[in-house]
């Protein structure tokens, strides 16, 4: 099978499945159950098939694998899909998270379902064809394509703010994006191609490097987010239901960080040392300040979106510290913030689903009714903390030991976040979980579902595995990493010591 063009039956068999819920007639709740079979049934095969791209991987290798190219437009533009260590692993993150979406989504979503399974089936194979995208036309399409169904996941729905949070989202990502199409466009009449390995070795003017830097900048920093741009993110979440907030966090907010890993480093190397001094004071920034607004929230999901910021502070941080070890941690930290944070959304979910509301003030004592829930919430809270022995805590670490090493202040004050990360989720795990059970309406809530606990289990082994072992992510990912680092260095000794001969 290493003919078959296995990234290509990845990223678009699930608009199979689209095909097969068109046929599904009627709107009654047997018709309802079978859309909803058809879409889990086809994003496990997804998974599968991911599982089996992962099989016959070589880690050892930093170039891109499972390559296809069919050129159009005389070569310059193209069909080209491949994966490496970078992209590899968001890829199974993907195709792992939607089975869970599509079972939290079986019982609260009961209008317009067929095209609700439709919206999340298009919106994997877009957000798959981004980290498989190897040509820079489709990584744009794939990447801006994705608004639209999560928009209308948002915008159909979402809570009683839906339309405004929809148009908030997708406003605040279409116009980031729009310098990025110009800085595309640039970028082809200096190098003649679109192909991204190729741009990776063109070597693009000093000058230019730091306009076309800027214009990806304006569209990563806000599809991360990064402060200040981040305000679209906490109305978003608390407005989409339960499985879009899960893809939001986990998918859609890395899409930032990988496009940092996959343009702005390797592309633009002279322009990412200049502005890395202004990443590190926005990621700062970031980590404090939103550590502290979620101190203050009352709404569950809006201090888990909040704390959601923080994490991508240590990311953007990590990967500007251009060392291995930052780099990796940032990696880590997005691949460990995509099952923990989805884990923490589906968590609140589930006591929405029975009470209808997400106030922290309507709950407290749900241990003594449902301890299991209890255990699960505590487990992602600790792993949001950074606490050892979860992912959690390693992807924080190798960040910090990258910034120690660039820049001492830096590396001191993003460490005060996992104290103010440890205030705001204990604090909230406290009120939520502990006390006394005094509210006749939580006296007779029931503990998880069967359904709920396959949806949570998983992700709670894999939470706890990789932060005892995160060999198989940091194996994955290292000589792509590696690679990367070196080139960057390569880039900026070359340029350098062509600085060093102008000025003699």
């Amino acid at each position: 099978m290493s003919n078959w063009p296995l990234l290509s039956i990845t990223t678009f068999l699930p608009l199979v499945g689209v095909f097969f819920i068109l046929l599904v007639r009627g709107d009654d709740d047997g018709a309802k159950d079978n859309m909803r079979r058809v879409a889990l049934i086809t994003t496990v095969f997804t998974f599968a098939i991911s599982l089996f791209i992962w099989g016959g991987f070589d880690p050892s290798n930093p170039g891109f694998q499972f390559q296809e190219s069919r050129d159009w437009l005389g070569g310059s533009i193209g069909y080209r899909m491949g994966v490496d260590g970078i992209s590899m692993l968001f890829v199974i993150l993907t195709t792992f998270l939607m089975p869970f979406c599509i079972l939290a989504s079986w019982k609260s979503v009961q209008v317009r379902v067929k095209e609700y399974m439709i919206a999340f089936l298009v919106l994997e194979t877009l957000m798959i064809g981004v980290f498989c995208a190897l040509d820079l036309v489709m990584f744009y399409v794939f990447f801006e394509a994705g608004l639209i169904p999560m928009f209308l996941i948002i915008g159909v729905w979402g809570g009683k703010r839906r339309v405004y949070a929809s148009y908030k989202f997708f406003l605040y990502t279409l116009l980031g994006s729009v310098l990025m199409l110009i800085a595309l466009m640039a970028m082809y009449w200096d190098a003649g191609t679109t192909d991204i390995p190729a741009l990776m070795q063109h070597g693009f003017p000093a000058g230019m490097q730091t306009w076309l830097w800027l214009a990806f900048f304006a569209s990563f920093a806000v599809k991360m987010p990064m402060w200040p741009v981040h305000t679209w993110l906490p109305d978003a979440h608390v407005e989409a239901p339960t499985a879009g907030s899960v893809l939001l966090a986990a998918i859609l907010l890395k899409m930032g960080g990988y496009g940092f890993l996959r343009f702005s480093l390797p592309m633009f190397p002279m322009a990412s040392e200049m502005f890395a001094p202004m990443v590190f004071t926005l990621s700062v920034i970031a980590i404090v300040y939103t550590s502290l607004v979620a101190l203050v929230q009352e709404d569950i999901k809006k201090l888990i979106a909040y704390s959601s910021v923080a994490p991508m502070g240590y990311v953007t941080m990590g990967i500007f510290t251009m060392t291995e070890q930052g780099v990796q941690g940032a990696l880590f930290q997005m691949l460990s913030h995509g099952i923990v944070s989805g884990a923490l959304f589906l968590c609140v979910g589930v006591i929405y689903d029975r009470m209808h509301t997400r106030e922290i003030s309507a709950y407290g004592g749900l241990v003594n009714r449902m301890p299991f829930y209890a255990v699960a919430f505590m487990i992602f809270t600790m792993a949001n903390v950074g606490l050892p022995g979860t992912s959690g805590f390693v992807g924080e670490f190798l960040t910090l030991m990258g910034a120690f090493q660039v820049n001492t202040w830096v590396a001191l004050i993003a460490t005060s976040g996992v104290i103010l990360s440890a205030a705001y989720a204990l604090f909230l795990y406290r009120r939520v979980v502990f006390g006394a059970l005094d509210k006749e309406s939580l006296k007779s809530i029931l503990d998880l579902s069967v359904r709920e606990r396959v949806i949570l289990v998983p992700l709670i082994l894999l939470t706890i595995f990789f932060g005892f072992y995160p060999a198989p992510i940091l194996d994955v990912t290292a000589a792509s990493v590696d690679a990367l680092v070196q080139n960057y260095h390569a880039a900026i000794e070359a340029a350098d010591q062509s600085t060093a001969l102008l000025t003699q």
